[in-house]
């Protein structure tokens, strides 16, 4: 039989960081978020009324079933979009424009990085845009890259990369200038399926080593699981909070052995069941349209 006495440990001194994260002001602060596009009749609601809150060096994901607004969601916090009501506070100021310490990486690497340049070149961008000094950029993107497991490759292209190899350099653009929150939206959704387990363990590796804030977006319930230190389960659309599940695994994750414990499963089955849950008024009012 398999001693989980180390599990166990692990997990209660996960709990005990976690309690003390709480104890702080959150980092980003999601207060009655919604989101609408049209008027009248034909006035489309995405969000309705998104609260959470994520402290400094957590994890956390978010799912949902297709269609409920989660990039939407994403992009309202990144101050890419300006919500219908409420309001997105990140560090303390409500966001009206997209803040200068938080970085997002999308879904579409090929779209995220210049084709005509270098890809020191792309991580350089931000950079420029933020006026760091010019003689302090090169030691910045190498580092960044070095984070990503692309050290000596800057030189390169993104047509001449792989997907992978594209994502982490996607990856490293949003980490160059040192943002105290990462948004990630379903950016492992185009790679194949050993490549996704190998950017799934960096971004992990790379969070806990940095002490990032990461929001994670997803449609892939075991990689919400296994990343997140929480779970927000999402209803259907128009969107908002169906539950906040806390992932209570031991923090060191592997893509073997975490997935064996029977907590894991139980976690797992959990989120399911609220999504097929967060699903049904959806499915049964297409159902009604229909008829």
């Amino acid at each position: 039989m398999t001693d989980h006495t180390e599990d166990i440990a692990g997990t209660r001194q996960s709990s005990e960081k976690g309690d003390t994260d709480m104890n702080q002001a959150p980092i980003l602060r999601l207060a009655s978020l919604g989101k609408s596009y049209g008027a009248g009749p034909r006035q489309a609601r995405i969000l309705a009324g998104v609260d959470f809150d994520v402290h400094a060096g957590e994890f956390v994901c978010v799912v949902g079933p297709s269609g409920s607004g989660k990039t939407t969601l994403l992009k309202c916090i990144a101050g890419l979009l300006s919500p219908t009501s409420g309001r997105t506070v990140f560090e303390g100021v409500e966001v009206t424009e997209p803040p200068a310490k938080l970085a997002v990486v999308f879904q579409d690497y090929s779209r995220s990085l210049l084709p005509w340049m270098t890809v020191s070149s792309n991580i350089e961008l931000p950079l420029k845009k933020a006026k760091f000094p010019r003689a302090q950029r090169p030691g910045i993107i190498e580092e960044a890259l070095a984070n990503v497991g692309l050290e000596g490759r800057g030189h390169l292209y993104p047509w001449e990369m792989s997907g992978g190899m594209q994502q982490r350099a996607a990856i490293a653009r949003g980490l160059a200038y040192q943002p105290d929150v990462l948004l990630m939206d379903e950016p492992f959704a185009a790679v194949d399926a050993q490549t996704r387990i190998e950017l799934e363990d960096l971004v992990l590796s790379m969070s806990r080593r940095l002490n990032m804030t990461v929001l994670f977006v997803t449609h892939d319930i075991d990689e919400a699981v296994y990343l997140g230190d929480r779970v927000i389960v999402l209803s259907g659309a128009p969107a908002k909070v169906a539950r906040d599940v806390a992932v209570d695994l031991p923090r060191a994750r592997d893509q073997v052995q975490t997935k064996l414990l029977p907590r894991y499963g139980q976690l797992r089955a959990e989120v399911f069941e609220l999504i097929q849950e967060a699903k049904r008024p959806v499915t049964q009012a297409v159902g009604a349209v229909r008829a």
